[in-house]
């Protein structure tokens, strides 16, 4: 027996496909926000005071303390405030938690930092930013597994990063974990990573780094700092 189907089955399907990827983003807004909503921030699996291997590749760069910088996925990170008490005025923190953000900028009352609430598979104020001299991204790229939005998070990257500017990567490396706070993640080298810029960047520095999380457990990552060249 044969089925006949519709003749608009294919615009069917992406309205389907379309409305799950919107509805999983509504859904990755709201588990953020749970997440940052039940926990205390010294208990986050991903919270650490030892920001030597952030702070050694941002060293590396030389850049101006007016320079702008973004924190992509900010949350809660001591790295805002770290970078407040060494002088940096030009900061933008990203989340796409706003309880997140606002825990943060609570605990900062500053003028240097700019605080924006966006998802970065669809972005929107931040499609409207002024380019950027250091982009740093700790642990947020590993979990879009999603081509589509990994593609979206790089044409974002490569348009908002001024030529000789700076991409600063942590991410879960490949003997890093398959999940991370019950979501699964895509973990990275440094030639991955590097595949994904284009020959537009050029490699700084890389080193693998194992990170210990609150508990004592431990997580492989790779730390990365690209330079853009044109």
């Amino acid at each position: 027996m044969s089925t006949t189907l519709p003749k608009n089955m294919d615009k069917i399907s992406k309205n389907r496909l379309d409305l799950s990827s919107e509805q999983s983003k509504v859904n990755l807004a709201q588990h953020w926000n749970n997440v940052y909503t039940k926990s205390a921030q010294e208990k986050l699996g991903w919270h650490e005071t030892d920001l030597s291997p952030t702070l050694q590749l941002i060293n590396k760069t030389n850049l101006n303390k007016a320079a702008p910088i973004i924190i992509i996925g900010a949350g809660s990170t001591i790295l805002v405030d770290k970078l407040v008490a060494t002088k940096y005025t030009n900061i933008i923190a990203t989340d796409i938690s706003n309880v997140a953000l606002n825990n943060l900028k609570e605990r900062l009352n500053t003028q240097a930092v700019k605080f924006i609430t966006d998802n970065l598979t669809s972005p929107t104020t931040l499609a409207a930013i002024a380019p950027v001299s250091l982009w740093i991204d700790r642990a947020v790229l590993h979990f879009f597994t999603d081509t589509k939005d990994k593609n979206t998070y790089f044409n974002l990257l490569k348009s908002k990063l001024a030529k000789g500017g700076y991409a600063l990567f942590a991410q879960f490396n490949l003997m890093g974990a398959h999940k991370c706070s019950g979501l699964p993640v895509h973990r990275y080298s440094k030639k991955m990573l590097a595949n994904e810029l284009g020959n537009d960047f050029e490699l700084v520095e890389s080193f693998d780094y194992t990170y210990s999380m609150p508990s004592g457990d431990t997580r492989p990552y790779v730390y990365a700092l690209f330079k853009k060249l044109s």
